[in-house]
């Protein structure tokens, strides 16, 4: 069966795997991991080769992904490393300016958004569906922009409905109306009284973006835009409807062996993850919104303090190395190295790890080019999870 395309660990149906856009590809080939060093043009530093030798392994590994490319930042030095290939076909090494689906990362976006709405008073973490999104159930009016961004609205998961299922399933491709997404779970009932629990869940972060919207009266792709990614200064990452991806890009795979791998990068329409999961960007864009985000460029110190108030425990999707904590659309994760902060993701073909130092001087983005999940493919995020927690260890060491 195909892994879920939007989100954590359930599976749809088989159909998934017949989409037009998919063909069985040449046999996976391990390539060059090299580190890429951009900025000043220095050594490896001790254990890099320790650190290639472990990408290699990983892309080596029954089920691992084709590719995987691993981005190291200390202030103004950049390493890149890589492993396997961008696409199976023309063996092409990943590039830190390869496009990829970013996955559940996105979400830290929205929180991104609406934080800075936060910090310049069009929207309150207390304000209410209710309040401010007045349209929808009666049931969520009371859910505030607080328990969306730390998963503890209780709001049912549109994803796992069947009627979103059964679009996907029949036509991986459908063009939703990203602004109706949670009209699929229109007519439930919160799942929990909201704040009693922690339950991640796509519809939160569509929810964010639609409040974003109603109150500034601008669409959620420009506020990206104006509040995100030009401030940063990010060049070449997106929010498509559609499902194709900027060329030049790394492609995402099903990877079932003995089979060879399938090509899934452009299977599934973006329009059904929206601002839960459909920005497209590159390593690059990536390591300059996270070291940004959780460094505090873009809110206040006061709206900060209450975005790192954590819940113990509580996963992102997938788990990412060490212990996790969440906080508003960003986790904690506590290695036995040290702490960064950010976001994990996974999706068809693809899974993501961002995250850096609480003052934005050293981050990382990870990024493999198959999906991982608890429930898909345990070993394997298993695998995935030691070498991020070794990466986070030699980020912090420097």
């Amino acid at each position: 069966m195909s892994p879920r395309p939007y989100g954590h660990d359930r599976r749809i149906r088989p159909s998934l795997r017949l989409v037009a856009a998919t063909a069985v590809c040449g046999a996976l080939l391990g390539g060059l991991a090299q580190p890429a060093q951009a900025g000043e043009d220095r050594d490896p530093p001790p254990g890099a080769a320790s650190l290639r030798q472990e990408l290699r392994d990983l892309v080596a590994t029954p089920g691992g992904p084709p590719g995987v490319i691993a981005v190291l930042q200390d202030r103004d030095r950049t390493e890149v490393y890589r492993a396997g290939v961008a696409d199976v076909e023309s063996n092409r090494p990943p590039k830190a300016g390869d496009h990829m689906r970013i996955a559940s990362v996105a979400k830290a976006f929205s929180g991104a958004v609406a934080l800075r709405l936060v910090d310049r008073g069009g929207l309150r973490l207390d304000s209410t569906i209710g309040e401010v999104l007045p349209g929808q159930p009666a049931a969520w009016h009371r859910v505030t922009l607080r328990q969306l961004l730390n998963h503890t609205s209780g709001l049912p998961d549109y994803s796992g409905s069947q009627g979103f299922i059964d679009i996907i399933s029949a036509d991986p491709r459908h063009r939703f109306d990203s602004r109706r997404l949670l009209g699929f779970v229109a007519d439930e009932d919160l799942e929990f009284r909201p704040g009693s629990q922690y339950r991640y869940s796509n519809s939160d972060n569509i929810a964010v973006a639609l409040m974003a919207e109603a109150v500034t009266g601008r669409r959620y792709e420009g506020l990206l835009r104006e509040l995100v990614y030009e401030p940063l200064g990010m060049e070449r990452t997106s929010l498509p409807q559609g499902y194709r991806l900027p060329v030049p890009f790394l492609h995402g795979y099903q990877v079932a062996p003995p089979a060879e791998p399938v090509d899934v990068s452009e299977a599934v329409s973006a329009s059904g993850a929206w601002a839960a999961g459909g920005i497209v960007s590159t390593p690059k864009d990536l390591t300059k919104f996270i070291r940004g985000y959780a460094g505090g460029a873009l809110v206040s110190n006061r709206t900060r303090e209450q975005q790192f108030r954590f819940i113990p425990g509580a996963l992102s999707q997938p788990p990412g190395p060490g212990r996790t904590d969440a906080g508003l659309a960003i986790y904690r994760y506590t290695t036995r190295c040290g702490v960064v902060y950010g976001h994990t993701g996974n999706t068809l073909g693809y899974t993501q790890l961002a995250a850096a130092t609480a003052d934005g001087s050293r981050s990382l983005t990870f990024s493999i080019t198959t999906q991982t999940s608890l429930t898909n493919s345990p070993e394997l995020l298993a695998r995935v999870r030691a070498v991020q927690e070794d990466f986070v260890c030699a980020l912090l060491r420097k």
